[in-house]
């Protein structure tokens, strides 16, 4: 124990002595441990987030769309969605729908005087602030019934939006003139203001703060919808249920079943986990080379440490060193600049990955697993590549190394 300690205070001396070149031989090491950590730490903080997120509004939500894919010809006009198909699958599919819109997003620019901002115009049923989103009001009331029945002009605008175009969050009782669709506009009246939280989604497909206007409002003076925003009461099984409503509205839409096509949040969620660890794997393999490199740094300064040293071995076996003493000095040098490198690595991996996932708005979750996976593969990378300098070191003839100049 006592020659085990000894070993490691003349490693650290030797490393200490040699500053900038063990911090150099160490910086491969740091690299790719700090790409790994990273690279595992944002692609499971994504994940993690994502799940929550559909589990939480996107758990049993369906989009059914008219399928682009299909030549135009093929497509007719009665295919596109109206309230009348509302009303009819909400009678027909009573305990299976819990919540059903025809659905557009307008992209505008909005302006106040010198001031403008970007606007999301989006229609929705009433129930939609608690149902499918995880806004709040702050000012102001949400929707009613009687706003969708009465097809009342009125919105619940994001505070962001009216942040940027009147200086404060609360406009309730101002009045946005809107585009609607087919080049039309209309005035609405603003009842409610709320603060949204970005989630993931809104991140990657870089939509602008939304403001939120009954169905029935906005699509009295638009063209047809193209897509039905559903969501399917837990008891059901929302793909199941989603293919029964294509057949259902095919039969009284007289179209075609294959001009729709049936999307869910948990299928959008499958395919964005398949491509993050996709993605994953491939920066991975490219960190590990860099831990591969970082690892024959170490074994060529460790064999320009032996070739400087020579004597000192040479000194020390003929005063009753072993080859195992000789062996250990040298293998336990290499794996504390390899196990150095895996900790700073570590360190500047966790700070990165923190500060990518804030800028996502992802919630970082750190994985001990990656973490002691990679400061052991660095410990491994050590003893690997230090082991053949550390032989060469061991198998010196004493008395040709005391003659080494």
């Amino acid at each position: 124990m006592g020659l085990l300690l000894e070993n490691f205070k003349m490693a650290l001396s030797s490393i200490k002595s040699n500053k900038m070149r063990s911090f150099l031989t160490m910086l491969g090491i740091i690299i790719g441990i700090t790409s790994v950590i990273t690279i595992s730490t944002v692609g499971e903080s994504t994940k993690t987030t994502l799940n929550k997120f559909i589990s939480g509004f996107g758990k049993n939500r369906i989009i059914i769309h008219i399928n682009w894919n299909l030549p135009d010809s093929e497509v007719s006009d009665n295919a596109f969605f109206d309230l009348d198909d509302v009303e009819k699958i909400k009678d027909k599919f009573t305990k299976e729908v819990s919540y059903i819109t025809p659905s557009l997003f307008y992209k505008q620019k909005l302006t106040n005087g010198k001031k403008e901002t970007q606007a999301g115009l989006e229609s929705v049923d009433y129930t939609a602030i608690k149902e499918i989103t995880t806004a709040k009001i702050i000012y102001g009331r949400d929707f009613k019934e009687s706003d969708l029945i009465n097809h009342k002009n009125v919105v619940l605008v994001d505070s962001i939006i009216a942040t940027a175009l009147y200086g404060k969050a609360d406009i309730v009782g101002k009045v946005l003139n809107l585009e609607t669709g087919g080049g039309d506009r209309q005035d609405f009246l603003v009842i409610g203001v709320f603060k949204s939280e970005k989630t993931i989604f809104d991140n990657m497909n870089g939509n602008p703060p939304s403001i939120y206007a009954p169905y029935t409002s906005i699509t009295t003076g638009g063209e047809g919808l193209s897509y039905l925003d559903i969501k399917i009461n837990e008891n059901y099984n929302s793909e199941k249920e989603g293919k029964k409503l294509i057949k259902y509205m095919s039969k009284f839409k007289e179209v075609d079943p294959k001009t729709y096509e049936l999307v869910t949040l948990e299928e959008q969620a499958n395919e964005i986990n398949g491509m993050l660890s996709t993605m994953s794997m491939g920066l991975g393999a490219i960190a590990a080379i860099s831990l591969i490199v970082g690892g024959i740094g170490i074994m060529n300064i460790m064999l320009v440490s032996v070739t400087e040293r020579t004597r000192e071995i040479g000194i020390r076996k003929s005063i009753g060193a072993r080859k195992k003493d000789i062996l250990m000095q040298f293998l336990i040098e290499s794996i504390i600049l390899s196990a150095l490198g895996g900790l700073i690595g570590t360190i500047l991996g966790i700070g990165i990955s923190q500060i990518i996932s804030g800028l996502m708005q992802v919630d970082a979750t750190v994985s001990l697993t990656s973490i002691l996976i990679a400061v052991a593969f660095s410990t491994f990378v050590g003893i690997f590549f230090g082991l053949y300098p550390a032989n060469k070191a061991a198998k010196l003839n004493p008395i040709d190394a005391l003659r080494y100049e």
